[in-house]
């Protein structure tokens, strides 16, 4: 009788084990659609606001400095929200907006005292 109730608690635990897990799985699952769809949102409203030049540009910056290309597009977003960018935006404005950046932070003085 006492195998059988441990058979009994192993097959609970087992269970419940099995069941947490496929929770977590289906959470993850739905995590990532939710990314997916964000990341689509993003995408049309990118190709909304850039010409297809420009487009390329930001594409190019992805391949090389993924982060940083993420945060131009969060802010190029935010910019155009506000009305505080030119739609459609071309690709020299594009270099304009990036070179405006570069100097931001090269902007680094050290004096010595």
């Amino acid at each position: 009788m006492n195998e059988l109730s441990e058979e009994n608690e192993l097959e609970a635990i087992r269970r419940r084990k099995l069941m947490e897990l496929q929770q977590r799985l289906a959470e993850e699952q739905r995590r990532a659609q939710v990314q997916q769809q964000l990341e689509l949102q993003k995408q049309a409203i990118l190709r909304r606001i850039l010409t297809p030049k420009a487009r390329q540009r930001l594409t190019n910056i992805k391949m090389v400095r993924p982060e940083f290309a993420a945060q131009l597009e969060l802010q190029l977003i935010q910019l155009a929200q506000q009305g505080r960018l030119p739609i459609p935006l071309n690709d020299q404005q594009l270099k304009n907006i990036l070179a405006q950046l570069q100097t931001r932070k090269r902007d680094i003085k050290i004096r010595r005292i």
